[in-house]
């Protein structure tokens, strides 16, 4: 017996819309010296290190909107029946660079949903993808995150 209604496996291919982000300097730097970056051009701001854009289009929500693994809510996903979510790993494929002044456009994707058995019951994997681009369209980086519900 399947725990995937066809309600939740509606969601596979869904996207939210768009978000744009400027990309500053300052940003860049507060990034690199959180990170404990090395590298002076991290630290000057003159490119952004490689998991810069991880957090670029998460929102700023308080304390109290952070969720109990303390991030801010992913954004729009089905109510699944498992309630317990654990992360179950990120792939990324960078395709450039990121330097200040770039505007960059952030699409989140459900790529996939689908259940599996576990040594202690079923698990349901969601798989969410982020893919950011310039202005002009071309391809900076993928990101896909797979959450696990237990």
């Amino acid at each position: 017996m399947t725990l995937l209604t066809s309600e939740i496996t509606s969601w596979i291919g869904r996207s939210e819309p768009p978000i744009k982000a400027e990309v500053t300097r300052r940003d860049i730097i507060k990034y690199a010296i959180a990170t404990e970056q090395v590298r002076q051009t991290y630290l000057d701001g003159d490119k952004a290190p490689p998991m810069f854009a991880f957090g670029l289009f998460r929102p700023v929500v308080p304390l109290t909107g952070l969720g109990p693994d303390g991030l801010a809510p992913m954004g729009a996903t089905p109510e699944l029946p498992l309630k317990r979510i654990m992360a179950g790993g990120t792939r990324m494929t960078v395709h450039r660079q990121i330097y200040p002044g770039q505007i960059l456009v952030g699409t989140r994707t459900i790529r996939n949903i689908y259940e599996k058995e576990g040594k202690q019951g079923p698990l349901i994997f969601l798989e969410i993808e982020m893919r950011i681009t310039t202005e002009a369209g071309e391809p900076v980086m993928e990101e896909v995150q797979t959450r696990i519900a237990r």
